[in-house]
Order: structure tokens, then sequence, then C-alpha cells
């Protein structure tokens, strides 16, 4: 049902409420009406009939009342009369005539209690009569003193009158007036309906027009207009909404155009029409969370906090909760996962198919197509972004079925938009940490270098106290270095650098920190060590070196070197006092015959002079 039915539907049914109420208070005034005009006319006959009495008795003729009566009675509308005589009356003149009696509870009720008293008989069909009995109560005011011929005190009942007035003349006029009246709120009634109707027509047309454009744009198709017709009023809120909607829809299409520049197109279902402008919405919230996460990371310190960024917006943002970011150098062909949500599940062991291939890897495209992956009851998307030419990473997504995995599929332009906004602070980071390694690495062996330690020393001493873990300290020389150089050349020296500084990698741990600390010096700090600890590494790695081969021209040859041990922070308060005493034990090293390995003891304090002096 059209809106212009409805209102013409609720308009009529207003009024024919409308015109129920009327009716209904037409009929109660009329029936209030025959019923108060035969009550008029009542007590009028009652006054007649009183005044007419009291002449008959002034006159002494009261004997003849009954002539007048009959005469009364015979008025048209009147049906019965007659006469009841109150009890003063009776003991003062008898009973009267035949017809002068009490003849039902009406009648005694109003000579007891001196107040008249309605009775109305309606039918339907039949004849309606009112009967009314009226008092008469004495007085000694006025023409007529009751108290003159009566033996009564004023206020008593001396009788009264009853009479039977039929009121169907007065139901007839009724009706007839009703029906008149019926007839004209019905034809007025559909004079304002038709009226009404014919002038609100257009504007309810409109609003149809108006109500189908409003649909349609609700559910995302703003290409339909309102139609109207010639009205000047409706045809200007016509043009002034598909005005509106010409503008929204162009503003739209236009924003769509431009903003795809900066984020990835997302594939809708082809079973579902997308709304423009809560696609727009949705963009313009992408953009600025994108933007947001992009200031965010350029005040991160680090690329491991980027990848931590990125790791969050898989969780949040993506939905994920089994994930691991992997990254890949294509300078050195190696991979390592740089971030690991739940647990990894691939050993790309610098050979990633995504990398290898830049495409997508999907299991459910084909069972086993990774053989990296080592679990075959997981499905598995794994995608490759290209950083740089040097990097790329790779995330590596793990789900329990192909359902959730087609899911994620749908979230990629999400996460391409996330890695793209990182792309700047990966570069620039993964470059930083290049100078910063740089400066703190020597060339030539690949340690780390003298800056490095003065930079890490305080880090190292507050770990130091804040866990009570003890540093053994390594001062190692090469023997003979000089010798080396003078004869066979730098370049074997240099070999001979690189040959012990990979032996001291080979021989500590991975908590342990190797250090050059200058030309063919070498500083080792042992993490969380004892003296006999310290020893025990001291001498692998004197024997180690010691078996090595440094090739010379055609031929090989081995040298040894002297290592000089110290504890921190046992035997000194300060790590650089440590240092020195591990410099100190390896002075005594040398001066002992070289090749050896000296623990630092306090006696070495007094021979520091003649020491340095030999050295």
């Amino acid at each position: 049902m059209n809106t212009k039915s409805k209102i013409a539907l609720s308009l009529f049914s207003i009024m024919v409420v409308i015109f129920i109420i009327m009716l209904a208070n037409l009929i109660y005034n009329f029936r209030n009406y025959s019923i108060n005009t035969a009550i008029n006319k009542a007590e009028t006959i009652a006054q007649s009939v009183k005044h007419g009495l009291t002449a008959h008795m002034i006159n002494g003729i009261m004997d003849n009342r009954e002539v007048f009566l009959k005469e009364i009675e015979n008025l048209q509308g009147l049906e019965a009369l007659w006469l009841v005589r109150g009890e003063n009356v009776i003991k003062q003149y008898g009973n009267g005539l035949f017809n002068e009696g009490i003849r039902d509870d009406i009648d005694s009720h109003v000579l007891k209690t001196g107040k008249g008293q309605n009775e109305l008989h309606e039918s339907i069909l039949g004849s309606s009569t009112l009967r009314v009995t009226i008092p008469y109560i004495a007085t000694n005011t006025g023409p007529i003193d009751c108290l003159r011929c009566h033996d009564a005190k004023v206020g008593d009942t001396l009788g009264a009158i009853s009479m039977v007035v039929n009121i169907d003349d007065l139901k007839t006029y009724g009706v007839s007036s009703i029906a008149y009246a019926i007839l004209i709120l019905f034809v007025l009634m559909i004079v304002i309906l038709v009226f009404v109707t014919r002038l609100i027509g257009p504007y309810i047309n409109v609003f149809d027009s108006i109500k189908e454009v409003m649909s349609s744009a609700q559910d995302g198709d703003y290409s339909h207009r309102v139609i109207t017709e010639n009205q000047k009023e409706s045809k200007e809120v016509a043009n002034w909404i598909n005005g509106l909607l010409e503008k929204l829809q162009t503003t739209l299409d236009d924003i769509e155009a431009k903003i795809q520049v900066f984020i990835t197109k997302q594939e809708h279902d082809k079973h579902e029409l997308p709304d423009p402008l809560m696609e727009v919405n949705k963009t313009v919230t992408r953009l600025s969370d994108i933007y947001n996460f992009r200031k965010t990371i350029e005040h991160d310190e680090d690329i491991n906090t980027v990848y931590e960024r990125i790791a969050e917006v898989l969780r949040t943002k993506v939905g994920l909760d089994d994930f691991v970011i992997i990254e890949a150098d294509n300078a050195t062909h190696t991979t390592k996962e740089v971030y690991i949500e739940k647990i990894s599940h691939c050993i790309a062991n610098g050979n990633c198919r995504a990398d290898r291939t830049n495409s997508l890897v999907d299991s459910c495209q084909f069972k086993k197509l990774c053989s990296k992956f080592n679990d075959d009851s997981k499905c598995y998307l794994c995608v490759p972004f290209s950083i740089s030419n040097d990097l790329d990473i790779v995330v590596s997504i793990v789900t329990d079925g192909p359902k959730e995995l087609k899911e994620v599929r749908a979230k990629l332009p999400l996460i391409h938009d996330y890695v793209d906004a990182a792309k700047p602070e990966i570069v620039g980071k993964k470059l930083m940490n290049r100078l910063e390694k740089s400066a703190r690495t020597d060339p030539l062996t690949g340690l780390f270098n003298r800056k490095y330690l003065e930079e890490s020393i305080d880090k190292i001493v507050s770990q130091s106290k804040r866990s009570k873990i003890a540093y053994g300290i390594l001062m190692v020389d090469i023997d003979y270095f000089k010798m080396i150089n003078d004869t066979y050349g730098h370049d074997v020296g240099d070999e001979a650098i690189k040959i012990i500084a990979q032996t001291l990698v080979e021989n500590t741990r991975e908590s342990d920190i190797v250090v050059r600390f200058g030309g063919e010096e070498f500083i080792v700090l042992l993490y969380n060590c004892d003296t006999g600890y310290i020893k025990e590494i001291a001498e692998k790695i004197r024997i180690a070196f010691s078996a090595k081969k440094i090739k010379a021209g055609n031929g090989h040859f081995s040298k040894t070197i002297s290592i000089g041990c110290s504890m921190f922070p046992e035997q000194g308060d300060t790590f650089w006092k440590c240092i020195k005493y591990a410099d100190l034990a390896l002075y005594k090293a040398k001066e002992s015959g070289r090749n050896q390995v000296v623990l630092f003891h306090e006696e070495l304090l007094h021979e520091e002079n003649s020491l340095e002096a030999n050295y």
C-alpha cells in the first residue's frame, strides 16, 4: 500500500470516528431534549391542574373537578392523568374520588419525600412514554396560600399529580433530524476526503518517489532520481534532492578513483553491492589508521619494533593468531624469522618458495606445495613483499582449515597497505643498522670494534650489577705478529688476523662478546663465568689457534698466541680497570715466554712498570 492510499485510509478512518462521535452525541442530545421537553410539558400541566383545582376550591365547586381533569387528560400526547391525595388532605377532606388514591410505589415515594420522580419506558418498535409524578407542596407565599384551606404546615406534601406522556412525536422528530444530520455529515466527509486527497496528492507522490530513491540509496545505489508532477513546490524539492544526489554520486566516484592510488583495492562479493558512501568511509578510516601506523613507526628506534608493530596489525586488524614474519636478504641469499606469533612451522633455510618465486604460496591450491612446511594438518598462505632490491619479507600465515584461509585471502589488501606503509621505515632502519654495524664492527674480521666496546661498557656493567653476573675478560695477542708482516707481507698478516678471529668465535658462546681491540689484539668478554671456566676457555682458544695453518705463498705456517685474563667485578670495581688487569696478565704471558695463559693476580700490580718496560 502506497503513502497516498495510507493517508486516504487514515483520513477516512479519522472522519468515520469523528462521524460516529458526532452521531452518538446528536442521538444523546436529541434523547435528552425529548425527555426534557416531556418533563417541561408535564410540569406545565401540573401547574395548570394546580391552579384549576385551587380555583375550584375557592369557588366551592370542588366536587366537579372530575370534568376538569378529564378535559386535561384529553390533551394531545397525554395518555393518563390522576391525582394522589396526601395524608393531611385525606384526614381533612376524605379519600376523594375513586381514582385519587396511591396507585404504585412511585406515588408513595413522591408523597413521602416531596420530590418529583420520572420513569421512562422506551421501545424501539412500540410506543415510548414518560411517567412523571410531581408533588404539591404546601406554601403560604405568592397568590395562593395553601394554609387558608388546608390543615397543614409549610413544606408538607398535600398531594401529587401523576401523568403518562407519549413522546413518540418527539422521537419521530429526533429520528428525522438525526437522519438529515447523518446525510449532511456523510456528504461533508466525502467532500473533505476528496478535497484533501486532491490537495496533498502531488506532495504524497513526491514523498513516495523520495522514499523509493532513499531506499535505493540506503542499499548503496545513488543512481535513482525523484520524479514529480508540475507543481511548483514539489518540483523545487525534487530538483534539490536530485541535485544533491548527483553531487554525492559524482563526489563519491571521484574520491573512490583517486583514493585507490594510496591503498590496495579490495575485492567484493559479486552478489553484494557495496555502498559507495560506506566504502569511502571505510577507506578514509583505513587511510587514517595507516597514517597513524606510519607516524608511529617513524619514531620507533629499531627495525625489530617495526616488525612488532606489523605483527600487532596482523593480530588486531586482520585477526591472525598464527603467523611468522620472515626476512629474506637477497644479497646473501639468507632468510631469518624476525617475528613468531605462536610457533614456527617452516624451515626455509635460505630457500623460501614464496620469496624465490615472488608469488603467493597457497596450500589450498596443491597439497604439500612447499617442502619446507612441516605440519600437514595445517593450511598455510605465504605472502611475499618486496621491500628493496636487497630485501624482501614474507608473511607466513597458518590456519586450521581452507575456510579460514579463504577469509585471510580476502584481507590481503589490508596487509599489503600496512606493509607498503612500513617499507620506507624498514629500508631506512635496515640502512641505519648497516651503518651502525659498520661503525661498530671491524671490516676485516666482522667482529665488534673498540667503539662498540666503549658504547656497551655501561650496559654490561649495569647488567652485571643488577643480575650479579660475573664477566671473564680475555686479552688475546698474536705472538711475534710483526714478524708475519715483515716476512710474508700484510696480506698474510690480515689472513692471520682473520684466522684468530675465527678461532675466537668458534670457541666461545653466542652470549660472549668478541672484540678486535686494535691491530692483532682481541678482547673476549665471557658471560657469567668463574675463574676455572675462564682458564679453561683461554687454554682451549690457545691450543685451537696453534693448530691452525696460515697460508703463505705455496706453503703454510702456524703461530701462537698469548692470553691475559681477569674477572669483573671480582678483581676490580670498574670494567676498564679489569681490562687493564687482563692487559697486565698479557704482558706477563709475553714476558714469560709467550704461547701461554696468565690469570691476573695482585702481584702483577707491583711488576707493572717493569713489565711495560720489557714489553
